[in-house]
C-alpha cells in the first residue's frame, strides 16, 4: 500500500543533508561490483549511527530459479560503527567503505547467520510478500493486512516491534527487499525515513542488479574460456593421435625386426659372455619401446566402451591372480576386503581391468623390497543419493612427493626412470568415461588411490557400446 507523508516538509538544511547522504550512498554503491561487499555496504550505510536512520536492517534477494526469497545478510547498528569514509565527509565526492575484517565480523554474527538460513516462498498467501512483489509497494508492520497475517512467521521473530519492508525494484520487477526496524530504542519509523529509504532502495536495487549481471557475464566468460580450452585440448589430442598412429606404424616394423634378430642372437650366444649381455639389453629395450608405443597409441586413439553388467570384485580378483608372480618376487602381502557383497557396475570389464592392473603393478614397482598391498571395497553415495562403490588401493611404498600429487594423472608425467607417464592418465580417462572419479593421496605408510564408480542399479548408463566421451 502507498505511504502518504502527512508530516511537515523537512527544513532546507535537512534536505541538503539528505541529498548529501544520497550522494554518498550512490558513490559508495558504485565503488564495488562484488555482490557480497555491496550487500554489506548497503545495510551498513542505513544503520550507521552517522546516518541516524535505522538501528537494524535485513536484506533478502529473490532466487528466480526456485522463486524463493533467500536471506543474504542482517546487520545491527553496533556493527556499523566501523564504516570508513573515503574522501572529505562534507563533499559530494566522498563515499564509504568497509574493511574485510569488518565484513567478516558482520557476517559471522548469530543474527546474520539466522537471516542467511531463512528461505521464504514467494506466493500470494502472505500479504507482505504480495505487496512487495506483486504491487511493488512498501509495507509497514501496522498495516491491517500485515498485522493480522498468520503466515508472516519469517519477519515477526526477526522484527518483533515496528518494522518497514521496502522492495528493491529494478526494471519494473522486485528483485528483493530490505526490512528495517529500531529494536534498541523502539521508536517508530517516521514517514520521512520511509521516503528516504524508498529513494535509497531504488539506487540499491540498480546496484545489486548490475552486480548480479556482472557476475553472470563473468561466469559466462569463464565457461566460454573453459570450453575454448577444452576445444584446443581436443585439437591437440587429435593432432597427437594422428602423429602417434603414424609414428607407431613407422617404428613398429623395424622394432619387430630388431627384436627378432636380437632374440635369435640371444639363443645362439654362450651364457656369461659380454655379447649375450648386449643382446639381452637389446631385447629388453625393444620390449620397452614396443610397450611405450602401445600406450601412446592407446592414449591418443578414441576407443569404444562396451557397457555390460560386471562384478568389480571379480575384476580385481582376476588382476590379483595375474600379478601373483610379481607379489611372490617382491615379497608383497596382499589383502582384499569387500564384505562378501557383489559389487555390480555397468562398464567395460576389459578397460576396468586395465585400470586396476595398472594401479596394482605400480604399487609393486614402489615396493621392490617387499611390503603390503591393501584393497578395500566399501559402499558410498554420490549426488542425489545414488549408490556407489569406493575402491581404495593402498600400498606401503613410501608415498608420492607432495608437490607431485596434483600432477600424477597428467599425460606424460611420470616418476619412473623408464615410464611413459600415460598409465595413470589412461586410467583416469577410463574411470571418467565410466561416470566415476579417481583420486590419489598419501597415507602414513605409502600412497592410496581412491576410485569411485556408480553401482549398476543406480546408474543411468544404457547397455551397449559408446564412444569415448573425452
Amino acid at each position: 500500500m502507498n505511504i502518504h507523508d502527512s508530516s511537515p516538509h523537512p527544513e532546507p538544511n535537512n534536505r541538503v543533508a539528505e541529498l548529501t547522504l544520497l550522494y554518498q550512498f550512490s558513490n559508495t554503491m558504485l565503488s564495488t561490483i562484488r555482490l557480497n561487499k555491496l550487500t554489506h555496504l548497503i545495510l551498513t550505510a542505513i544503520t550507521t549511527p552517522s546516518s541516524n536512520l535505522f538501528e537494524r536492517a535485513v536484506l533478502f534477494l529473490r532466487n528466480e530459479k526456485s522463486d524463493v526469497l533467500q536471506g543474504m545478510l542482517g546487520i545491527t547498528r553496533w556493527l556499523s560503527e566501523d564504516l570508513l569514509i573515503v574522501g572529505d565527509q562534507d563533499t559530494l565526492g566522498s563515499r564509504w567503505d568497509l574493511s574485510d575484517e569488518t565484513i567478516s565480523r558482520q557476517r559471522s554474527t548469530d543474527f546474520s547467520m539466522q537471516i542467511r538460513q531463512t528461505r521464504i516462498d514467494i506466493d500470494d498467501s502472505c500479504p507482505l510478500i504480495h505487496q512487495i512483489f506483486a504491487e511493488r509497494n512498501v509495507c509497514r508492520s501496522d498495516d491491517i493486512s500485515c498485522h493480522n497475517c498468520q503466515t508472516c512467521h519469517f519477519i515477526k521473530p526477526l522484527c518483533n516491534g515496528s518494522f518497514v519492508a521496502m522492495p528493491l525494484v529494478c526494471h519494473g520487477k522486485s528483485i528483493g527487499m530490505i526490512v528495517v526496524d529500531n529494536p534498541d530504542s523502539g521508536r517508530e519509523i517516521s514517514s520521512d525515513n520511509i521516503n528516504f529509504l524508498r529513494l535509497f532502495a531504488n539506487q540499491a536495487g540498480m546496484a545489486i542488479e548490475n552486480s548480479m549481471l556482472y557476475n553472470r557475464i563473468e561466469e559466462a566468460h569463464l565457461n566460454l574460456k573453459d570450453a575454448q580450452e577444452r576445444l584446443q585440448h581436443g585439437e591437440r589430442m587429435a593432432a597427437i593421435g594422428e602423429m602417434a598412429a603414424n609414428l607407431v606404424h613407422e617404428l613398429k616394423n623395424p622394432l619387430v625386426t630388431i627384436g627378432g634378430f636380437a632374440g635369435r642372437l640371444l639363443k645362439l650366444l654362450p651364457v656369461e659372455t659380454r655379447q649375450r649381455q648386449y643382446a639381452d639389453t637389446i631385447v629388453s629395450e625393444v620390449c620397452r619401446l614396443e610397450k611405450m608405443l602401445v600406450e601412446i597409441l592407446a592414449f591418443s586413439r578414441k576407443p569404444t566402451i562396451c557397457f555390460s553388467s560386471c562384478d568389480l570384485k571379480e575384476i580385481i580378483q582376476d588382476c590379483l591372480t595375474d600379478c601373483t608372480t610379481s607379489f611372490e618376487d617382491h615379497n608383497i602381502k596382499v589383502s582384499l576386503s569387500g564384505d562378501g557383497s557383489r559389487w555390480g557396475v555397468s562398464g567395460d570389464s576389459h578397460q576396468l581391468k586395465q585400470v586396476f592392473l595398472n594401479l596394482i603393478l605400480n604399487s609393486c614397482d614402489v615396493m621392490p623390497e617387499g611390503g603390503e598391498l591393501s584393497i578395500r571395497l566399501t559402499p558410498g553415495k554420490a549426488a542425489g543419493d545414488k549408490k556407489t562403490v569406493i575402491v581404495c588401493i593402498e600400498d606401503s611404498g613410501g608415498g608420492i612427493q607432495k608437490e607431485m600429487l596434483p600432477q600424477v594423472f597428467n599425460p606424460f608425467f611420470t616418476t619412473k626412470v623408464h615410464g611413459t607417464g600415460l598409465g595413470l592418465a589412461i586410467a583416469n580417462r577410463i574411470i571418467l568415461n565410466h561416470f566415476g572419479s579417481i583420486d590419489a593421496h598419501n597415507t602414513g605408510k605409502g600412497a592410496a588411490f581412491i576410485i569411485t564408480l556408480p553401482l549398476a542399479e543406480q546408474t543411468d548408463i544404457n547397455k551397449g557400446c559408446q564412444d569415448d566421451r573425452s
